[in-house]
């Protein structure tokens, strides 16, 4: 869109990306338990709140302009406010370097969620410490912590400021929770992969342990 357009009011567009993040979510993100379905909430939370803004009403550029007397125009382009804080810190170009960066991230926590949900159906209830869980106990969160990260950066608003720790911190509790769950069955098994695989994200340095026989 031009700079001259007013790029929100687009209801039926945010009902749009808001389904089908839903769609995704309840897809590939398991809502078993009572606390993985509030932990969901969270996240279908910070969807409906991110798009309702990125398409609906700039509820965050108000409210700068407003309090900060910024004048953002309301054009789509301008929405990406650390794009607009990168160009005028004269880093180079901000539009380019934000979406660059998010639409990384989003690629590759989608890519980890799905790769993580594929081995879990396959494995039909077994433990699997194999392909992506090699890496990492919980794939899949890790996952929605950085498509979360990849938003916030493309399109930072102050709901979703809000809500991003919240959601962050519900998965790290679900996570644990899970992992109680584990060791009840997996007693031994369990615990000697979590002594070689980090909880959410890869050992930079190190490298990884040798996985024991027979491990899933």
């Amino acid at each position: 869109m031009v700079h001259d357009t007013y790029a929100y009011g687009h209801w039926g567009l945010a009902i749009t990306m808001i389904i089908v993040s839903l769609f995704f979510i309840a897809r590939f993100i398991p809502m078993r338990t009572k606390m993985a379905k509030r932990s969901g909430g969270a996240l279908i939370t910070f969807v409906i709140a991110l798009f309702a803004e990125m398409y609906g009403f700039p509820l965050t550029i108000y409210f700068l302009a407003h309090v900060f007397g910024l004048s953002i125009p309301l054009d789509h382009v301008s929405g990406h406010l650390l794009g607009n804080l990168v160009t005028w810190l004269g880093l180079g170009n901000g539009w380019f370097i934000v979406m660059l960066v998010s639409n990384l991230l989003l690629i590759l926590g989608l890519w980890i969620i799905s790769a993580g949900w594929q081995l879990v159906y396959e494995a039909e209830g077994e433990l699997v410490t194999r392909g992506v869980y090699r890496y990492m106990r919980h794939p899949q969160y890790t996952g929605i912590f950085i498509i979360t990260l990849g938003f916030m950066i493309q399109w930072p608003t102050l709901a979703t400021l809000l809500l991003w720790p919240f959601v962050i911190g519900m998965y790290v509790k679900l996570a644990r929770k899970e992992e109680k769950d584990v060791l009840q069955a997996y007693p031994e098994e369990y615990h000697a992969y979590m002594a070689r695989t980090p909880m959410f994200f890869p050992r930079l340095f190190g490298g990884q342990e040798a996985e024991s026989p027979g491990a899933a």
